[in-house]
């Protein structure tokens, strides 16, 4: 699994897979019994993994599987590494606010501007938003570097159940 230092936040990948998805679906619905390093759930072709709560934190990642069936005898496995979705809510949500004020602040200043006002504070404004996105992205980048030896269990946990039950 290649995780380079590209600028992605949630990292995805897709293979395909020479065995039947349901067979692969019903290994990883078998291995959450055998095993409790991991949670595992299955809804409908969806597979998600996770770590138990005692041992998550804040930028804990999870790891969603769609195996979808291509024929009778071959499945594509669509990943996406993710933080909880909690906590992915919140990180978007707080760059659309950011991005909101930004443009608000934004025309502000440039009515200011047309109008002959002074417009320093506005400006200020519009460039402290700026500042509060790159400490947003900087955040997320720290947290998805706290999290990646977890991806990787999650990763190497995913391999080892698709290579058990092919």
């Amino acid at each position: 699994m290649d995780l380079s230092n590209d600028i992605v936040l949630r990292p995805r990948f897709k293979f395909d897979v020479q065995t039947n998805n349901e067979k692969l679906l019903k290994g990883f619905e078998l291995v959450k019994t055998s095993q409790s390093e991991f949670i595992v759930t299955r809804i409908d072709d969806h597979v998600f993994i996770k770590f138990p709560k005692q041992e998550q934190h804040f930028w804990s990642p999870q790891l969603h599987l769609e195996i979808n069936e291509i024929d009778e005898s071959n499945a594509k496995v669509h990943g996406l590494f993710g933080p909880n979705p909690t906590v992915w809510t919140l990180f978007m949500f707080l760059h659309f606010i950011v991005a909101g004020l930004f443009i608000g602040f934004g025309i502000w200043a440039y009515t200011n501007v047309t109008l002959g006002n002074s417009y320093a504070v506005q400006l200020f404004l519009t460039l402290i938003m700026v500042i509060i996105w790159f400490v947003l992205y900087i955040a997320g980048r720290m947290g998805k570097a706290k999290g990646k030896p977890e991806m990787y269990k999650l990763h190497g946990f995913m391999k080892e159940t698709l290579r058990a039950y092919r």
